[in-house]
């Protein structure tokens, strides 16, 4: 592997984020020569997505938590006396507090194997015993429960360690709704990747109301599990950035169909277009005048600075009780609509979020939203597909051993990975947790709250059982953050049917489980095998994990011990629902590596590329023309738009 790779580069790049991909996409497609490596097995870092059997495998990782590595330390023969080195970290310090619950049934005379695995595991389950199983502690104790702790070592099939790899996708194009000329993005289902064939649909669908752990099991390659949660505002800036540099082709996506609220012990579904807003049963006709009010206000609220000008200085809940507006409807707006703090948020904050929720609205859809199909995890990886395409070399399992640092120009020449190769480069960008201890003595980072659940049903039950809910809880207690949720069923490629895979995240003030347990507590409850299935029962949840997650969001450069100036930071992912900061930092890099280049330009038109010695010379393209986005709903489209396969 070492021998072979060039021995000069303009841009390395350590980390295959999903900021880090983009600024290697950009800078490859500038014509830089880029070299991504990575070493982990899978793409995305902290961004990626897992079959259920390859989070077990990343779950066993954490939870054994080594921090002996066994490295070489010849690559410090090669440091020369005019030369330092800023050795890396051989371990990753971002996740902490793993802790998984099991509450389905688990059927122990059974060989638990995922169907479809390139290599089996034939380990044996060793589980507690079945009176255990079938009753499962309350979620409440403060120890792990007897039972439901999950066996985590016997379920790693051979694979396991790795996420669904780059998916060899064929492209396809949607439209966005009639009328709107904005861009165009990609949108229908593709292909996976040749390293991770989804299994046949040969196995029995699960019974309605005993789904048990080994048919999670076995099903796990239905499953792509995202390390973090979020979704695509329809009008934000990976949107936006998507359609510019038509990635958006090596994905697709699927709307957001609901929007809840969760108020005096119930989940309900908020308003958000004039229509949903005049069928809604919740609201009483004076309430509805009121809402398309004060929705009209925001949407041109910086034309009218007499109306808000006064009340900049308290926070947005403060200023919607001023507006004359029933408790009902300023808890829909505060939560549901801006989503921002009860207490930290201004009027300004407020009015922008609403208004920036507002003008997402129908551009592919009822909601502001888009959910990736298979996952966040899919979005790094389009961005690497990018890369690659234009030159860009990939290679995981590759780690850097050190960057090697002139003393006397205090610039950094050349990175030594773990064959002992000296790989010299101008720039080099690296993800923070790459970076030692010691480099990060002056860094105080903040954490996020994560919690991934595989429950039975949703939490607001519908006429179709294929819906994208996102709910957010507010925080009970003064100084705690509300929680956000979001709930994605089997159409988006990330669940096996018969379940929902469901997201909580909030900022740290404690533990994940600590945080997020109270708000589990209130919306779903343990499963067990006696219950049936009543109207207005609760979701009963199959499967739980607890994390914490490092956010370098918001860390200064200048926060890390003597780097070099052509060294720049990527953060992890940060709580936030949006990907803005990502795309804004991947902007910033970009420019200081490229400056006055463009950033993603579109790639050329094929049918523009004239090859040299072409005797005819072809006549002007047209131009994409996208078809148009059908009025279906959607339980009847899975993605946007009208397929049109391209072949590469």
């Amino acid at each position: 592997m070492a021998d072979s790779l060039p021995s000069e580069f303009d841009v390395i790049v350590i980390g295959t984020g999903l900021p880090e991909s983009i600024v290697a996409a950009a800078c490859s497609r500038s014509g830089q020569r880029v070299l991504h490596v990575d070493s982990k097995s899978y793409y995305g870092g902290n961004w990626a997505s897992f079959s259920f059997s390859g989070l077990l495998s990343w779950i066993k990782e954490y939870q054994e938590n080594s921090d002996v590595v066994n490295e070489s330390a010849a690559w410090q023969e090669q440091i020369l006396e005019s030369e330092e080195a800023i050795a890396l970290s051989k371990v990753d310090r971002t996740i902490q507090h793993v802790e998984v619950f099991c509450y389905a049934s688990q059927d122990l005379h059974e060989a638990v194997e995922e169907a479809g695995a390139l290599q089996k595991n034939h380990a044996s389950v060793t589980a507690a015993n079945s009176t255990e199983a079938a009753n499962p502690a309350r979620l409440s104790t403060a120890e792990s429960p007897p039972g439901t702790t999950e066996p985590v070592e016997h379920m790693a099939s051979g694979d396991a360690g790795t996420a669904r790899g780059a998916p060899d996708v064929e492209a396809t194009v949607g439209a966005e709704n009639p009328g709107d000329d904005t861009g165009v993005l990609s949108t229908s289902q593709g292909e996976t990747s040749e390293n991770m064939p989804v299994a046949e649909d040969t196995a029995e669908p699960p019974k309605k109301n005993r789904i048990t752990y080994s048919q999670i099991v076995k099903e796990g390659r239905r499953f792509n599990i995202d390390l973090v949660s979020k979704l695509l505002y329809s009008r934000g800036l990976l949107i936006d950035l998507l359609i510019k540099s038509n990635v958006s082709r090596y994905a697709e996506f699927k709307n957001v169909t609901k929007i809840l609220a969760f108020r005096e012990g119930r989940v309900e579904q908020v308003p958000c277009s004039r229509a949903d807003v005049f069928n809604s049963k919740h609201l009483t006709m004076v309430e509805k005048r009121m809402l398309m009010k004060f929705l009209t206000f925001c949407l041109e609220y910086e034309d009218r600075p007499d109306e808000y000008k006064a009340y900049e200085e308290m926070t947005f809940s403060e200023y919607l009780k001023t507006q004359k507006l029933t408790p009902n409807l300023q808890y829909f707006i505060l939560h549901s609509i801006a989503m921002t703090s009860e207490t930290a948020s201004s009027t300004t904050d407020g009015l922008r979020a609403t208004k920036h929720f507002l003008r997402c609205l129908g551009r592919y859809g009822n909601t502001p939203f888009l959910f990736p199909l298979y996952g966040q995890g899919e979005l790094p990886q389009c961005f690497c597909r990018m890369c690659a395409v234009f030159g860009g070399i990939y290679c995981l399992r590759h780690s850097v051993q050190c960057l090697v640092v002139d003393k006397e120009s205090r610039k950094c020449k050349a990175i030594i990975d773990q064959f002992g190769q000296r790989i010299i480069s101008k720039h080099f960008l690296v993800e923070d947790c790459y970076f030692s201890e010691s480099t990060c003595s002056n860094v105080h980072y903040r954490q996020i709250s994560r919690a991934v659940l595989v429950t039975d049903r949703s939490v607001l039950q519908a006429d179709s059982d294929q819906q994208i809910s996102i709910l957010t809880v507010p925080a009970e207690e003064p100084g705690a953050c509300a929680v956000r949720v979001i709930e994605l069923c089997s159409s988006t490629m990330t669940c096996m049917k018969g379940t929902y895979l469901v997201h909580l995240t909030c900022s740290s003030s404690k533990t994940a489980r600590e945080d997020l347990e109270p708000v589990v507590q209130k919306l779903f409850t343990p499963y067990t095998e006696t219950e049936t299935e009543n109207e207005g029962e609760k979701p009963r949840l199959l499967w739980a994990l607890y994390f914490n997650m490092r956010d370098s969001s918001a860390v200064s450069r200048n926060s890390y011990n003597d780097l070099p100036s052509n060294v720049y930071v990527c953060s992890g992912p940060d709580c936030g629902l949006g990907n803005d900061i990502a795309v804004k930092q991947a902007e910033t890099l970009f420019q200081q590596i490229c400056p006055n280049e463009d950033f993603c330009p579109p790639p050329p038109n094929p049918e523009d590329i004239i090859l040299e010695g072409d005797s005819l010379q072809p006549g002007p393209s047209e131009p994409s023309v996208i078809p148009e986005v059908t009025s279906e709903t959607p339980e009847e489209s899975a993605t946007l738009g009208k397929p049109d396969r391209l072949s590469e």
